[in-house]
């Protein structure tokens, strides 16, 4: 969709911010009609109201909208987002600063560009959308290469399987690569055996489209290297342990690790951040067939260590474990992974807040600074040692599952903490990729959790001063 962010406009209706205590100040700083309107429909500043403002002729003068105050116990600082969706066509601009301090200006620019996103593939939309002109002081440019990011990830994971399969998904990436000037290869089907990629070949190899690995590079190669690792999983029936149906409705979401990887590269290579960036995709759909890997089979991995299949729906640990061995092997100053990995996760946080998980306490506090700062907020889990004896095989190495009910978000880190040795830095996320229902800059759908704290994380201690 055209940007709704704009560098300049000749005439712009002015947006105020309003609480309960600055209600009186802007009231009289508004002309005499405007005034009178506001007071005559009994406005009162509360969050989220607004007022939309005529001048003597009944074109708009100005709109309000109501915010929370400077110290309440929570800011949505997104809330400005819902302008976008609810001013008419038209160019505006916003008139003071909304609380929530110094960046509070930047990020209701972008809650805005985050909010006028739709997905329009399937039913074309004719709407025409209000544009803001950048406030003074914000980087419009960033502002707007975070919002390309999110609407590219969103724009796959809204995709239905049908449309969004291993091909499918394979040229999105080849695209992007060629757009971004990138190098890049894929293996695929039987090649994976030849590679040394079972894992991804043993969870892929039952679906009509082949299983594949995305591998893209980008930046000078003596600059810093940051890896990617993005699960690619089409779609997910669970395999031979295939879930009940109300658990497939959303399981189109599963390449959304794949998409938030995507996202946070285009962010990187757009604002040209001086990195050696490479990004892994391994790429399946879980399906059934004669094919399909079992319960109770075991196969080797990259790393070398053999893996009894406890559970067939565990599968995108298995395909993460190969591509995160292959990424290790470069030992990569830093090296993320993202996954739609496990609704022990949302049990613990819910759809809002991804779990993250990392061996660096310091890395992991800036994460988690970054992320309120940012307003893509995380939590940190730990990678609980006494846990780990869970995951060991009775006659293999390691089982994809613990031998219990209980810290399934922990287990399935610490599974994936095995294929990782020689990374200055890993971090693995355990994304949700979609919003139940439409928030201010968070639009029903899919979502694009992480990518914008660790572009601001990556950004703050790799650009060039």
């Amino acid at each position: 969709m055209p940007s709704t962010i704009l560098k300049s406009a000749a005439k712009t209706t002015p947006i105020w911010f309003v609480t309960k205590d600055s209600w009186r100040k802007v009231r009289a700083g508004l002309p005499r009609t405007a005034a009178a309107f506001a007071e005559a429909n009994g406005f009162e500043p509360g969050p989220g109201r607004l007022a939309i403002l005529p001048d003597a002729s009944g074109a708009i003068e100005s709109v309000l909208f109501g915010v929370a105050p400077e110290g309440a116990r929570h800011i949505d600082q997104f809330a400005p987002g819902r302008l976008a969706s609810l001013l008419p066509e038209g160019a505006y601009r916003f008139a003071n600063d909304p609380p929530g301090g110094k960046n509070a200006l930047e990020t209701a620019t972008l809650a805005w560009a985050l909010s006028a996103y739709r997905f329009a593939r399937y039913r074309p939309s004719t709407a025409k959308w209000p544009r803001l002109v950048a406030p003074d002081g914000v980087d419009a440019a960033r502002v707007e290469r975070m919002a390309e990011g999110h609407a590219l990830a969103r724009d796959l994971v809204n995709t239905p399987a049908n449309d969004m399969g291993p091909n499918a998904l394979e040229a999105a990436a080849t695209d992007f690569a060629r757009r971004h000037r990138a190098t890049h290869k894929v293996t695929r089907g039987q090649a994976l055996l030849k590679g040394n990629f079972p894992l991804i070949h043993a969870v892929g190899k039952a679906a009509s489209e082949e299983p594949r690995l995305f591998d893209m590079s980008w930046g000078p190669a003596k600059a810093p290297r940051i890896t990617l690792v993005g699960k690619g999983v089409c779609f997910d029936t669970g395999g031979l342990d295939i879930k009940p149906s109300s658990a497939m409705l959303l399981m189109k979401k599963d390449m959304a690790g794949a998409a938030t990887a995507l996202a946070l590269a285009h962010m990187i290579i757009d604002a040209k951040l001086p990195v050696r960036l490479r990004v892994l995709l391994p790429i399946v759909e879980n399906s059934i067939a004669g094919a399909a890997f079992r319960p109770g089979d075991i196969y080797p991995s990259r790393k070398g260590l053999s893996v009894e299949i406890g559970n067939t729906d565990a599968e995108g640990r298995l395909i993460l474990a190969d591509a995160l061995a292959l990424a290790d092997e470069e030992e990569p100053e830093l090296l993320l992974d993202f996954a739609t990995l496990t609704g022990a996760a949302r049990v613990a946080l819910g759809p809002d807040l991804p779990p993250f998980y990392t061996m660096d306490d310091a890395l992991a506090e800036d994460i988690a600074k970054t992320g309120m700062t940012a307003n893509d907020p995380v939590w940190r889990l730990p990678l609980w040692e006494p846990y780990d004896q869970l995951l060991d095989g009775k006659i293999s190495t390691i089982n994809n599952v613990s031998s219990g009910p209980f810290a399934g978000s922990i287990t399935a880190a610490l599974f994936l903490r095995r294929f990782v040795e020689k990374s200055r830095c890993w971090v693995h996320f355990d994304i949700y990729g979609w919003n139940p229902s439409t928030k201010p800059g968070r639009p029903e759908g899919g979502e694009t959790q992480t990518a914008r704290l660790l572009y601001t994380l990556i950004e703050k201690r790799y650009a060039r001063k």
